[in-house]
């Protein structure tokens, strides 16, 4: 009885050191950021954007050695130029955690330099935005994107049990329809507001591969039309 009173007693230690590894001595504020900044990094790769994986691969505590435990959302921008065409480039900025008013828009298009050269702006915001802020959007000349910070928290795309997504491209998507003889509307649907289709920054007419495998299914294809 005394040798299982000690084993137990060591598998308590052992247990509680780690947990204490796994606790957070900093502030959520700057883990909020650290993971959503780090969710948009992949996102923006796997679009096809130049992002270094040294930028993807930084730790907690390289975040917070450079952007503090209480981060500026200005200084957390990201700027990509696309890798086939460094035409297209992508601007992100976070906001404040203050409700995004038209006043804040404003402010960030006079911020803005070479409006002309920019493809797609995405506002990582994490409050509500007023429906003047939305009309404020709409003005600009180039695509612009809103997440919540929540959303970006995880990146669902890398979750085990999620099915492999593939982009088409134009071409594909022709092959793929003469493939078949069929049009995109008989295609199965996902609607342009669905989590994927966000994540990829799909656009009414895009078509996505996904691929389904696991224990439970068998690998298996199909295709879904983003409206």
């Amino acid at each position: 009885m005394k040798q299982e009173t000690v084993v137990d007693a060591d598998v308590e230690e052992n247990f509680g050191s780690c947990l204490t590894s796994l606790l957070d001595d900093g502030k959520i504020e700057s883990h909020r950021y650290y993971l959503a900044r780090r969710t948009m990094l992949e996102m923006l790769k796997d679009r096809g954007f130049a992002v270094p994986s040294c930028e993807i691969e930084v730790s907690l505590q390289e975040f917070r050695s450079k952007y503090g435990e209480m981060p500026d959302a200005d200084d957390l921008r990201i700027s990509a130029l696309h890798k086939d065409d460094p035409s297209i480039k992508v601007l992100v900025i976070f906001c404040a955690p203050s409700i995004v008013k038209v006043n804040v828009i404003r402010a960030i298009a006079t911020q803005i330099v070479n409006k002309d050269s920019l493809s797609r702006l995405i506002l990582v915001v994490q409050n509500k935005i007023t429906n003047q802020a939305l009309k404020a959007v709409d003005l600009f000349s180039f695509k612009v994107e809103i997440f919540q910070i929540t959303d970006l928290l995880v990146n669902i795309t890398r979750h085990e049990l999620k099915p492999k997504h593939q982009v088409l491209t134009d071409e594909e998507k022709e092959d793929l329809l003469k493939k078949y003889s069929i049009t995109e509307k008989q295609l199965p649907r996902m609607s342009e507001k669905d989590a994927i289709a966000c994540y990829y920054g799909l656009e009414k007419g895009q078509v996505v591969k996904v691929t389904y495998s696991g224990e439970l299914t068998q690998l298996h294809v199909t295709y879904r039309c983003v409206w």
